[in-house]
């Protein structure tokens, strides 16, 4: 089932359109990476899922009920700018106050385990005035989940905060996809993204410019495959024939002692290789794939497209 549908989905502010008619579909139990540099339109896009914005034009659903829907935002959770919470609160008061707001009233210890899983237990009786900006940052994901949404919108969660915090919510995340829930998420870290999204969107310039799993993702970039192979003694009688048959199967053919780097196009020369290997009486003890990072594709994405 899809719980987040979008048809063309656009936003205009006066003569500049921000998001240009996206099209996408989330389905239930993802959790989904949405990368993108500032000014991309990835914040505004999350506004018009969540009801902050109306869209200019186009249309969306989440959870099967087409939005904007007031009932369907009792399910779903959302992060919020973090300077937009009410300071003279403490974390525990406000955890409350939204819980009782949502119509999922939230008893003391229930707001005191959340509290816990974001690593604010310590500061629950803490005036928010008084938090840093990790600190609100987990105050953040904690007001998303705190009435136990099926849905939940992640805007850069861990930007700004300790590595230690990070792997914190990084293990909260997994946490909450293994409860079933399907997560939105944006991010700059794109090592975080590769970890944690089972599907990513890069988005640029208000237009979704790729989508697809990692392994998608990579298959599509990966024009270059530097493929290195530990081997042993080639005989004399087939040394010939055997560097001749590689500098046809590949580019950047570079040898020294028992060991070989050759850079080719296909995974599917990867097996070649190995094949004339074997036909030719030589072991294969190691080979190693180097490929495309998250951030190397979303580079490449971006010089492609002039960014």
């Amino acid at each position: 089932m899809a719980v987040i549908e979008t048809k063309q989905l656009v936003k205009t502010y006066g003569k500049v359109t921000v998001v240009k008619g996206i099209d996408l579909s989330v389905e239930k139990g993802e959790i989904f990476g949405f990368l993108g540099r500032n000014g991309a339109g990835k914040s505004t896009f999350i506004n018009m899922l969540t009801g902050i914005i109306l869209p200019t034009s186009g249309s969306f659903s989440l959870l099967g009920a087409g939005g904007p829907n007031d009932e369907v935002k009792k399910r779903i959770g959302v992060m919020p700018d973090y300077t937009s919470f009410p300071e003279s609160m403490t974390a525990m008061s406000y955890l409350k106050f939204l819980s009782e707001v949502s119509g999922k009233k939230a008893s003391k210890e229930e707001c005191l385990t959340v509290l816990q899983k974001v690593g604010l237990e310590a500061d629950a009786h803490k005036k928010i005035a008084k938090y840093s900006f990790g600190m609100k940052k987990k105050l953040g994901i904690a007001q998303a989940i705190i009435h136990d949404p099926e849905l939940i919108f992640l805007d850069e969660p861990t930007s700004g905060i300790d590595a230690e915090s990070v792997v914190h919510v990084h293990q909260l995340i997994r946490e909450l996809h293994q409860q079933g829930k399907t997560l939105f998420m944006t991010s700059h870290n794109l090592d975080e993204v590769e970890k944690l999204c089972s599907r990513i969107a890069i988005m640029k310039e208000g237009r979704i410019v790729k989508m697809g799993s990692m392994d998608e993702l990579r298959s599509f970039y990966q024009t270059r495959i530097v493929v290195k192979i530990k081997h042993g003694n080639i005989p004399e009688s087939e040394e010939t024939r055997l560097l001749q048959w590689l500098e046809g199967a590949g580019e950047e053919l570079e040898r020294m002692d028992n060991r070989l780097q050759i850079t080719v196009g296909q995974e599917k020369k990867i097996a070649e290789i190995i094949r004339a290997f074997n036909q030719c009486k030589v072991d294969v003890y190691r080979v190693e794939v180097e490929e495309p990072t998250l951030e190397e594709i979303f580079l490449d994405e971006r010089n492609q497209h002039g960014g």
